[in-house]
């Protein structure tokens, strides 16, 4: 394990795995780098997978108390890439982890190869399709409520131990409560146009927490943009859905072979 230091001193943890362009993996709020852990393995086939805990979550510090933004992630993303030595990277960025991602495409546009945004929106939240039941279950934070808006029920008990993992990391209740606020403030809509790096908008069309409406409004607001469907994908496709991690090979080769 390594540790960046970020411009307020809190000491970020990250590692990396495999060899190849970089690609950073952003996580969705109070998720650990070990979150990611069932599509590594295959990613280090192609890329440079580096990946990290968010302040105040797995062995990260909780930082400074204070409010803090989307935006503030992005420049915890960075501090990562600069520990890590990486000028440009592409990034992949999971639900909250998405929306840090589109403030690195829109702030540093020269730190960003490919941008792929998975469960993620652009703010002004588009939720007339949840269920009021997931947000009771998101609020909840029972792992055994969170696990069938996220997992396919015939993967998860398939993969227990990396359902455990995702949901039971640690992290601190300040952390949760930060997440959570940056998560639900954030919208960069107005800004989205700006973006220059090519762009993969990945969704899954039975998405409890964040419907599909969300990527659709991504697909318009980012120019030439592309939107993957993913059929019967919830929350949590990311990683149930293996298939995903060729899309982006295709995608990167395509679009970003040359950082």
């Amino acid at each position: 394990m390594n540790f960046a230091a970020t411009a307020d001193g809190t000491r970020l943890a990250w590692r990396s795995d495999g060899s190849g362009s970089p690609l950073l993996l952003i996580a969705g709020q109070a998720t650990a780098l070990t979150g990611w852990e069932p599509i590594v393995p295959s990613l280090a086939e192609t890329f440079q997978v580096i990946r990290f805990d968010h302040r105040g979550v797995g062995t990260s510090d909780d930082g400074p108390t204070g409010h803090l933004r989307t935006r503030d992630f992005a420049a915890d993303a960075l501090a990562i890439l600069d520990a890590a030595g990486v000028e440009r990277a592409h990034i992949y960025g999971h639900s909250m982890g998405g929306r840090v991602a589109q403030w690195l495409a829109i702030d540093h546009p020269d730190r960003v190869g490919a941008l792929i945004l998975a469960a993620t929106s652009a703010g002004g939240f588009l939720g007339k399709n949840r269920d009021p039941d997931a947000t009771r279950a998101l609020t909840s934070g029972d792992p055994a409520q969170l696990e069938p808006l996220f997992f396919d029920a015939d993967w998860a008990a398939a993969h227990s131990s990396a359902v455990r993992t995702f949901f039971t990391s640690r992290a601190s209740k300040q952390a949760k409560r930060r997440h959570f606020r940056a998560s639900t403030e954030h919208d960069a809509r107005n800004l989205l146009g700006s973006v220059q790096a090519p762009t993969l908008i990945l969704h899954g069309t039975n998405d409890p927490l964040t419907p599909l409406d969300n990527a659709l409004a991504l697909r318009e607001l980012i120019p030439h943009s592309m939107l993957v469907k993913i059929v019967n994908g919830r929350h949590g496709f990311h990683l149930d859905h293996p298939e995903t991690v060729d899309w982006i090979r295709r995608f990167v080769a395509r679009k970003a072979p040359h950082l």
